[in-house]
């Protein structure tokens, strides 16, 4: 772990390890930003802006001390997504996110690591999120609103129809 990186704290649940993002990282985010399911987080995307993005993650928690992790799968140790807590001069608040990676969807790993997130970022004193979501967007309609977060407004966001789910308040654990 690089001097940069040693401030990211690490959480485990039950099947999941949120960590640092790591270079060893960037083959399978690139292989989801380069398909078509990343249609709805602005891909697909080439290399070069697979790999801005990661630095640019990296860079939200040197600046501002949160950011997003890396989803590990527990049992097997392959990098299953990434979620986490991001801003943007643009955001109209500070954002929950996720992405699942090709062979995790579908099983629950995305609701573990955003609960995960969001815990932690309540237990620093933190109101809630939001979550800026695609109205084409399902899937993460869905996880939002699971996790009992409301449309608060419909806007456009960098060109395109958004939709500000506010995630609800909730008791630090």
């Amino acid at each position: 772990m690089s001097a940069l990186t040693a401030h990211i704290p690490v959480i485990e649940t039950e099947r999941l390890t949120l960590r640092a993002p790591a270079a060893s990282d960037l083959p399978a985010m690139a292989a989801f930003f380069r398909s078509d399911r990343a249609v709805h987080v602005g891909g697909p995307l080439e290399e070069w802006e697979v790999f801005s993005r990661h630095s640019s993650n990296i860079g939200q928690w040197v600046l501002r001390g949160h950011g997003w992790w890396t989803i590990e799968d527990r049992a097997s140790q392959a990098v299953a997504g990434r979620c986490g807590i991001g801003w943007a001069p643009d955001y109209p608040d500070h954002e929950l996110g996720w992405q699942v990676y090709d062979g995790f969807e579908g099983c629950g790993l995305a609701f573990e690591a955003a609960n995960a997130a969001l815990t932690w970022w309540i237990e620093r004193g933190n109101k809630p999120p939001v979550s800026l979501i695609g109205p084409a967007n399902t899937r993460s309609r869905r996880l939002a609103e699971r996790m009992g977060a409301k449309i608060e407004r419909e806007t456009t966001m960098r060109g395109q129809p958004c939709l500000i789910y506010r995630h609800p308040e909730r008791e630090a654990a």
